[in-house]
């Protein structure tokens, strides 16, 4: 029994860093095809649109609705546990702390994953199935230089985007529902945001857009052409590609934000 379970062991340990490795393959691969994609065709740069287009754009009223709400919650919540919250400053590092410095960039990246990163896993893992992977193949076509590095620009142009759109509406609304506790003017409750706003908190709020998007978007397409030829390995594959993406999206976070704060 315990030859099995150290046979087992290492048989898992060997499949994960085959898995790894051809990952690392893939992710060389498209890297080195982002660097040609300026001498693309305009199909690829209309797929590129099309990405930008689904990911930020249409996730504009659920972004919108969910950064007001959050803002607004923590200053409820701030309210109600210190009375005086939202006439200090108190008030103005939390929002930065919270919004700007994690949330923005964060949920931002927890939305494109149930959103984007699904639907990109699904769409390549269908045309996997459906033969049209290995008909560009067949004419000389790489699927990375077409299909992968246009999805992956698409992803990180747009949550670059949501993450900016995000901040800002996260701190108006904010702002909405501290004019009912302690009624203050736009102008100055940005001065003061802006007191408590330093450099750094921007430069990590934009790197966590744009490392979280490469990451969700090269996740996603790998596990969309790892598909085989079944149908069923689609949601198989989906699946896979969201718990992969909320994991490194996480580890990526901690290390980013020990690298500006920490370090």
């Amino acid at each position: 029994m315990p030859a099995r379970i150290a046979e087992s062991i290492g048989d898992n340990l060997l499949e994960k860093a085959a898995g790894t490795r051809e990952f690392l393959q893939f992710f060389g691969e498209a890297i080195r095809q982002m660097f040609l994609f300026s001498r693309q065709s305009q199909v690829a740069t209309l797929v590129l649109m099309r990405q930008i287009l689904f990911t930020g754009f249409e996730a504009l009223t659920l972004i919108s609705l969910i950064a007001a709400a959050i803002g607004g919650i923590i200053i409820i919540e701030g309210h109600l546990m210190l009375g005086d919250f939202g006439s200090g400053q108190l008030l103005y590092v939390i929002l930065v702390t919270v919004i700007v410095r994690e949330l923005s960039s964060l949920l931002v990246a927890f939305i494109i994953i149930a959103r984007s990163g699904t639907a990109i896993s699904t769409e390549l893992g269908n045309m996997v199935v459906n033969h049209e992977i290995e008909a560009l193949q067949s004419i000389g076509i790489s699927p990375i230089s077409y299909l992968v590095v246009p999805r992956v620009f698409g992803v990180v142009a747009a949550m670059f985007t949501l993450t900016i759109y995000f901040t800002v509406a996260g701190l108006l609304g904010g702002w909405a529902v501290s004019y009912f506790f302690f009624p203050i003017g736009l102008e100055d409750f940005f001065f003061r945001l802006l007191n408590e706003l330093a450099v750094v908190d921007i430069f990590s709020s934009f790197t966590k857009s744009i490392v979280f998007g490469f990451a969700v978007g090269t996740i996603a397409c790998y596990q969309g052409m790892k598909v085989a030829f079944a149908t069923t390995e689609v949601p198989q594959r989906t699946i896979k590609s969201v718990v992969q993406s909320l994991t490194w999206v996480i580890i990526l976070d901690i290390l980013i934000t020990m690298v500006f704060y920490v370090l």
